[in-house]
């Protein structure tokens, strides 16, 4: 993880006893410079321990509350060493100014060590300014500092107990690292999460919910799925949440069961105009289960149109009408949702997955004060675990609910992955979440808009959200055909349906993009400009093999500065 240098900057800092003094004076000259310091202590020379205070500085960065820390104790020894016990920390103890702008530039040292005996205030201020004005060079350097990161990764015991698999998963965190990942459903967790999901938990079996379980020995676990309950109630606004969903689909199909009838029928958005398997497709159970009638958008602007929409809920009086979507790259009215769903007396149930993430931080409208339903997933937009996630206001929906995931559709809960659920969650809930999911939607602006300069039609003419739909009719080409060349490029995309489009299911007249996953990764709108050039230069060079292969190169090539969580 990069430290974060701008000005004002956010620097977290403590000391033990033997930093005390040295503390003091550097926090009064970074609060004179105007950078904003959260001083974690100590706040006397009374002994204490260490590792405590750099713990704190270190778990601060890596949560995105600070963009760079400091610690100080006698020699700075161990205080680097505890600082660097953590993965994405790069702790430097550092004696002079050359040394903290090489530590800068070639080890991207995010955690300055000062040693309080034995330097004195006047060099530990040149030291401090040395190591926050100077940035890091990336190229070789951020390989080498990845290197460091992924041999702190626990793939060791996996290794030796099956180097098949060990090799596989090896082969993807190559390919993830070097490859740009476009596909709008797809992100990059935190370690924090996948630690969570690769923990003891996944040994727990636990049917029922927490104090009411099947099992004996659920009285941890059932403070994590309460933690994560608690989290993502606070996440959304909503009353009640269901956390054991293994899917998206599985939590859909518990919001059907929950209310509806075999043969009742709802309305959903149509999956040639963006919608999604489980909203009524007639090879999913949704539509062999219930009399389907969809809504699309309008072949004028491709967008929602709220009145059609409207007269369709009163000539066909459904009992349900779905909002949300897997390729619509615009806001959702769900307030004009929910008057419509109210004035047919129908249930609304939204499918939030893609945006969740937006919605959870703010930038994009939130369905739960108008719907009674409101699934997700838990990737995607939201960067967690795989997996699915039931809320709603009402408390006797979500008692039919919850016995529509156990025991209606699903057995028992995945404690592991309700675990880095909650972890999920609680990320969510930091202030950097916010940050993070703003420049998401700047990035599919921006990105779009190349690739609209660069002469591919962009469906609706533009994004509100994470994603966009490129038309690649009017280049003569299909989605099948960009897809497969983009490959070859190391740019990941998938081919999609464009609304009205006559070209068949297997190939897609287009491509959907998304930015979760390369914003996480550090990316912003310059990377988004160059990205749309590659994807212009691969589609116009398709049949060159060896121009394919340069633009692979390439794109490495910028990841490396960019390294994965």
């Amino acid at each position: 993880m990069s430290a974060t240098f701008r000005t004002p900057q956010r620097i977290a800092i403590a000391a033990d006893h033997g930093g005390f003094e040295l503390k003091n004076a550097v926090v009064a000259h970074l609060r004179t410079a105007g950078h904003e310091v959260q001083d974690f202590g100590t706040h006397s020379v009374d002994s204490v321990d260490y590792p405590d205070f750099a713990e704190q500085v270190t778990r601060h960065f890596l949560e995105g509350e600070a963009d760079a820390g400091i610690l100080v104790c006698t020699t700075g020894i161990g205080m680097s060493i505890a600082a660097n016990r953590h993965i994405g920390i790069q702790a430097s103890l550092v004696t002079d100014e050359a040394t903290a702008r090489v530590t800068r530039q070639h080890n991207d040292s995010n955690v300055l060590c000062l040693a309080g005996g034995r330097t004195d205030e006047a060099t530990a201020v040149k030291i401090v300014d040395a190591w926050l004005e100077t940035p890091f060079a990336g190229g070789r350097h951020a390989r080498r500092v990845g290197k460091m990161n992924q041999q702190a990764h626990p793939m060791d015991i996996l290794e030796q107990a099956d180097p098949a698999i060990a090799e596989i998963i090896r082969a993807e965190e190559d390919r993830q690292q070097t490859h740009l990942e476009l596909i709008a459903s797809e992100n990059f967790t935190s370690r924090a999460v996948m630690a969570a999901q690769g923990s003891c938990l996944t040994n727990k079996y636990a049917e029922g919910y927490p104090g009411r379980r099947w099992y004996g020995g659920c009285e941890e676990v059932d403070k994590a799925e309460s933690l994560a309950i608690e989290r993502v109630c606070q996440l959304f606004g909503a009353a009640y949440a269901n956390v054991q969903p293994h899917s998206g689909s599985q939590a859909n199909t518990a919001v059907y069961f929950s209310v509806l009838e075999p043969g009742d029928r709802i309305m959903t958005m149509n999956l040639a105009h963006g919608g999604h398997l489980t909203h009524g497709h007639s090879a999913n159970f949704s539509g062999r289960f219930y009399e389907v009638v969809h809504y699309g958008v309008s072949e004028g602007d491709e967008r929602i149109d709220y009145d059609a929409l409207q007269k369709m809920a009163e000539e066909t009086r459904p009992k349900m009408i779905t909002a949300g979507a897997s390729a619509y790259p615009r806001l959702i009215d769900f307030e004009r949702m929910g008057q419509i769903a109210r004035s047919v007396g129908a249930y609304l149930f939204v499918d939030m997955a893609h945006i969740a993430g937006l919605v959870a931080a703010g930038v994009h409208p939130n369905p739960m004060p108008h719907a009674d339903f409101v699934t997700s997933t838990t990737h995607k937009s939201l960067r967690g675990p795989r997996g699915g996630i039931i809320l709603t206001n009402r408390e006797d929906l979500i008692k039919k609910i919850n016995s529509q995931v156990f025991p209606g559709v699903q057995g028992g809960p995945l404690m592991h992955v309700i675990a880095a659920k909650a972890v999920c969650f609680g990320e969510a809930l930091r202030p950097g979440f916010k940050e993070y999911s703003k420049q998401v939607i700047a990035n599919a602006q921006a990105l779009a808009a190349r690739l609209a300069e660069n002469g591919y039609r962009i469906v609706s003419g533009g994004t509100d959200n994470h994603l966009m739909l490129v038309d690649l009719r009017p280049a003569g080409l299909n989605g099948k055909i960009a897809s497969e060349t983009l490959d070859q490029a190391g740019i990941t995309v998938n081919k999609n349906g464009i609304p009205f489009d006559t070209e068949k299911i297997t190939l897609g007249g287009g491509i959907r993009i998304g930015t979760p996953a390369v914003t996480t990764r550090g990316m912003k709108e310059a990377e988004m400009r160059q990205i749309a050039d590659w994807i212009h230069e691969a589609l116009q060079k398709r049949e060159d093999a060896e121009a394919l292969a340069a633009i692979k190169q390439q794109v490495a090539a910028l990841n490396v500065n960019f390294p994965l969580p």
